[in-house]
């Protein structure tokens, strides 16, 4: 396996992501080497929830609007209710999305976080899985849906869940380890 020190990804989430869908992905990356970095609409501890349970918070390194998509490999967005559905208001943060879309760089997204790929408009014509209660909302803006634990499009990698967060891991390192070795 290659060094992946040389990989730098971005994490996008606010208040409301689900812990798990955030803190799990982000060890498997800093553990493999990666540098991970976590944006967000401000500075302050954002908190996450253990499905409908306040949990823990974490403190962003910088806000959305001082992020330059070319400093980063990846782009990874944690699901929860919440966290997604205010982020897809954000303007910057689906600009970010659209970047790193248009500059062919892998995006991951898990359980509600597709609605953030929804909103980028970066969904049609791709093979996407997510929490089943937007699979229409994918459908709709022409993904083609199927239930599978983690699926992978070209540069997308899509979970429906936190019980999938082994295999949507294992599929980053995956993804990040092959961009490299192309690079």
């Amino acid at each position: 396996m290659t060094e992946l020190s040389d990989t730098h990804v971005l994490i996008l989430a606010t208040d409301g992501f689900e812990q798990d869908e955030l803190f799990k992905p982000r060890q498997a990356l800093l553990d493999a080497g990666v540098r991970v970095t976590l944006a967000s609409i401000k500075t302050d501890p954002i908190q996450g929830m253990q499905h409908d349970v306040k949990g823990d918070t974490i403190v962003p390194d910088l806000l959305l609007d001082d992020v330059d998509t070319e400093d980063y490999t990846a782009l990874l967005l944690p699901g929860g209710v919440a966290n997604p559905d205010t982020l897809r208001m954000n303007d910057r943060a689906i600009e970010i999305i659209e970047e790193f879309a248009d500059d062919e760089k892998l995006i991951a997204a898990i359980c509600h976080a597709p609605w953030l790929l929804i909103e980028a408009d970066v969904v049609d014509g791709r093979r996407m899985t997510s929490w089943p209660s937007l699979r229409t909302d994918l459908a709709n803006a022409g993904a083609d849906v199927v239930d599978e634990a983690v699926v992978r499009d070209g540069q997308f990698i899509t979970s429906r869940m936190p019980d999938d967060i082994p295999a949507f891991n294992a599929a980053i390192l995956e993804a990040l380890q092959e961009a490299l070795e192309e690079a």
